[in-house]
């Protein structure tokens, strides 16, 4: 029996995208179920960095940070649109203490015992070094000492925090890379299918058989694949003992991720890590133009099934933590947005959530008679990385696959400099003369050069339809439908984009109500 697929890919968060927008570019042929909408679950529920992940200096995971580090500028150059640099602001003062319980702090304790928990600035500065020069940089800048008294960046913070350092990270746009890497695979000929819920898995002469329900028609067919990847995030778990009965060894932590979005906290586009005496750190990163992002938490979360929403005590710790730093404290009236995602971290054992490894785990098994590749952990900044390594297990099924491709090559709309957002606002602006510059600038973040396949041959802003609100048209919205697999104005409005955040309820349920009946007339059978 010849299979429908060389791959069947469980999973629709970025690991999945990513495996087969590699897989397919070099020439497997490639099919990607996704139960609910792509990107829904933890891989839009980020902190939206590319980042090193400085505080995993402190349990000397050198492997990971090395790696996430190298990758930030590999991405920045593949995705100019929906990544760009970002420089960080670290404060300090002598007296501030610090998680006992990390090896770092452990050594500490053991070669400098007088120090009782403190960080000295020595170390901190250490730790920057080897972060700056551990994975090389070439477009981000290297970190500095700055005096914090007089300058607006440390406008917000308390008076006692005089000193801090600034470093490079990196955003990302989550929910949009997913989307975006699904797009380029499908383009290289993979068969990306949300609302696609896999029900069971058998073997049949070496080949999966792998029945699937398409929740909008509310029908169940049959796909056969060589091998199946189960890239199910914080169900990978269920995936591999329940849906394809495997006895393979491993296990997934589930770490819920608690944010807060309050409106905006400070007047400059850099944002702040804080430190606290627990071990964790926060970011407070400027959002979406007018608002503040703040997380994230880190606590175990039972059931991948139950819905991640933030928890009194952790916006409460949230609150509480960044009050440490700021001189005018929020409250919990501050708040106007929160989400929660669910980390599929690989279960080392750990005592606690902040401490369990971010490093990704890959089991090839072929206990059932066919393939079947478990992916366990990841973090965004590798995902590339994590599908060019389960490409190399793929390998040993089809020796015949082609070479890396990935690094570098542009993602969807991301073929322009990294240096050249402003130039491509400037000149669609000048293109369509109705933009104004808070309109423009949005396109080509979510869109980059495509900003302008989507308005068309649109002379004046009445030829882009129906107007949702904050600028969102019929045009746009018909271009994620067809083109993004939007299907609800959740998917418009909180994963495509962060619009929910402007958008009053009556416009919100104007476009829900719109969107319905297009669909309706545009995908008839689907709607049935």
């Amino acid at each position: 029996m010849a299979p429908d697929f060389d791959l069947l890919i469980i999973g629709g968060g970025i690991n999945g995208v990513g495996i087969a927008r590699d897989a397919a570019g070099r020439g497997l042929s490639v099919c990607l179920a996704e139960m609910n909408d792509l990107g829904s679950a933890t891989s839009g529920a980020s902190t939206k960095l590319f980042h090193g992940g400085l505080r995993y200096l402190e349990y000397f995971e050198f492997r990971l940070v090395r790696e996430a580090l190298m990758e930030r500028e590999v991405l920045l150059r593949a995705m100019p649109h929906i990544s760009w640099p970002m420089r960080f602001v670290l404060p300090y003062h002598h007296e501030m203490r610090f998680d006992s319980e990390t090896p770092t702090s452990k050594l500490l304790s053991y070669v400098m015992p007088w120090m009782k928990g403190r960080r000295p600035a020595w170390l901190i500065r250490l730790g920057l070094f080897i972060y700056d020069n551990l994975g090389g940089r070439d477009l981000l800048p290297a970190t500095t000492s700055m005096r914090l008294q007089g300058r607006s960046e440390g406008a917000p913070l308390k008076p006692e925090f005089q000193k801090a350092y600034e470093y490079s990270d990196c955003w990302v746009e989550d929910s949009r890379l997913v989307v975006l890497n699904a797009r380029d695979a499908e383009a290289k000929g993979a068969s990306i299918r949300p609302r696609t819920k896999v029900t069971s898995a058998t073997v049949e002469d070496g080949i999966w058989r792998v029945s699937v329900n398409d929740r909008v028609a509310n029908e169940t067919y049959d796909i056969t694949a060589k091998m199946v990847v189960n890239a199910a995030g914080p169900w990978v778990g269920d995936v591999l003992r329940g849906t394809l009965k495997s006895n393979q060894q491993g296990g997934v932590r589930l770490v819920r991720g608690s944010h807060i979005v309050t409106r905006k906290l400070f007047d400059h586009d850099k944002s702040y890590f804080f430190q606290g005496i627990d071990g964790r750190i926060i970011f407070a990163i400027p959002y979406e133009t007018d608002f503040t992002l703040i997380g994230t938490t880190d606590s175990d979360h039972a059931d991948a099934d139950e819905r991640p929403q933030i928890t009194e005590a952790e916006q409460s710790y949230l609150i509480e933590f960044i009050n440490q730093y700021l001189a005018k404290s929020i409250s919990e009236e501050d708040v106007v947005w929160t989400y929660s995602g669910v980390r599929p971290l690989y279960d080392d054992g750990a005592k606690s959530a902040t401490a369990t490894t971010r490093e990704y785990v890959l089991n090839l098994d072929k206990s059932r008679g066919a393939a079947a590749l478990h992916i366990f952990g990841g973090k965004i900044t590798t995902y590339r990385k994590l599908a060019e390594a389960a490409l190399e297990k793929v390998a040993g099924v089809f020796p015949q696959i082609d070479e890396a491709w990935t690094a570098g090559v542009a993602l969807p709309g991301g073929d322009f400099p990294v240096d050249g957002f402003d130039a491509l606002v400037d000149a669609l602006q000048a293109e369509f003369m109705y933009l104004n510059e808070r309109w423009a600038k949005r396109l080509v973040r979510a869109y980059g050069t495509e900003a302008r396949d989507i308005l068309g041959d649109a002379v004046t802003r009445d030829d882009l339809g129906a107007d949702f609100g904050s600028d969102l048209t019929q045009r746009e919205v018909e271009w994620l439908i067809h083109k993004e697999y939007a299907r609800t104005a959740d998917d418009v409005l909180w994963r495509r984009s962060k619009l929910g955040l402007r958008l009053r309820e009556a416009q919100i349920q104007k476009l829900d109500n719109w969107m319905a009946d297009y669909l309706r007339n545009s995908f008839p059978a689907a709607a049935e």
